[in-house]
């Protein structure tokens, strides 16, 4: 099997969890990255590595025109699917790889790719297709994802596996896996630039993510993509299950612990308003 076939049986073992649980939890914070690259409805957009359309979808709805690509066909297929179910008919789908854009130069106003183009084994080939495609005076859209140890769900998750697997080790960080390998600002920029990038702007935001069961965070984590999947590769059913149980433990400790903290500020405004 090729590496290209390798990536695509991988990324479409995961498409329907990926789908499910993955592209809505991202819409949200596309829109906002899209909004601050000054998106309008007569841009053109190609979306790289997009997945099931966290990216595609909301930038069609915004009125643009959008290409989406990716390398796994199942991922595609979804994305149609969704693209067809809200009568988007702004939004064109092609099976891809993001190392190798079949499109010309400079065809695009905006070149974006959500999660998607840091899992790229040879990112520094991958931005600069995503700089290639684009017009000199359009914009390239990078959404990564931060230094391991401030994503909080990450080490719920980790910390949960240890549970049921007290060999587990986590994820190596040396060198950190390819989900974090621009987690640092400065590499990014480096990276943009290295690409032939100007007017480089790196910004941080907060993703709010919304887990009601450990069920649900271990299906996100899980469908994420295929390192999240291999971590866990190897654990028996009953060891996933005790895994499941901790964050379900963890998740309403964690829940338990904002409550009281409302409270008690809701205390404190109380007495500030009787001492006023």
């Amino acid at each position: 099997m090729t590496e290209q076939a390798a990536i695509q049986a991988a990324w479409t073992e995961i498409a329907p969890g990926y789908d499910d649980y993955v592209t809505p939890s991202n819409m949200a914070l596309a829109e906002r990255a899209l909004q601050r690259a000054g998106l309008r409805p007569d841009m053109r957009v190609l979306d790289v590595a997009a997945g099931s359309g966290g990216l595609s979808i909301p930038a069609a709805r915004a009125g643009a025109q959008v290409l989406a690509t990716d390398i796994s066909p199942a991922m595609v297929e979804r994305l149609e699917t969704r693209a067809r179910e809200e009568g988007l008919s702004n939004l064109a789908a092609r099976v891809m790889d993001g190392h190798a854009l079949d499109l010309e130069d400079d065809t695009f106003d905006v070149a974006a790719s959500q999660f998607g183009v840091m899992l790229f084994p040879d990112l520094p080939r991958g931005l600069g297709e995503m700089a290639r495609v684009t017009k000199p005076d359009g914009r390239v859209v990078l959404v990564t994802m931060g230094p391991p140890s401030e994503v909080e769900f990450l080490g719920f998750f980790v910390d949960a596996v240890k549970t049921a697997d007290p060999d587990f080790e986590g994820l190596p960080m040396d060198p950190p896996p390819l989900p974090f390998q621009v987690s640092d600002p400065e590499t990014l920029r480096e990276k943009l630039a290295d690409a032939g990038l100007t007017d480089i702007r790196v910004e941080r935001a907060n993703h709010r993510l919304e887990f009601n069961s450990g069920r649900q965070m271990w299906d996100w984590v899980t469908s994420s993509n295929p390192i999240g999947a291999g971590m866990v590769a190897d654990l028996t059913d009953e060891q996933k299950a005790t895994a499941q149980k901790a964050l379900d433990d963890d998740l309403r400790e964690r829940s338990g612990e904002r409550l009281r903290r409302v409270e008690q500020l809701g205390e404190h405004r109380n007495r500030d308003e009787v001492r006023e």
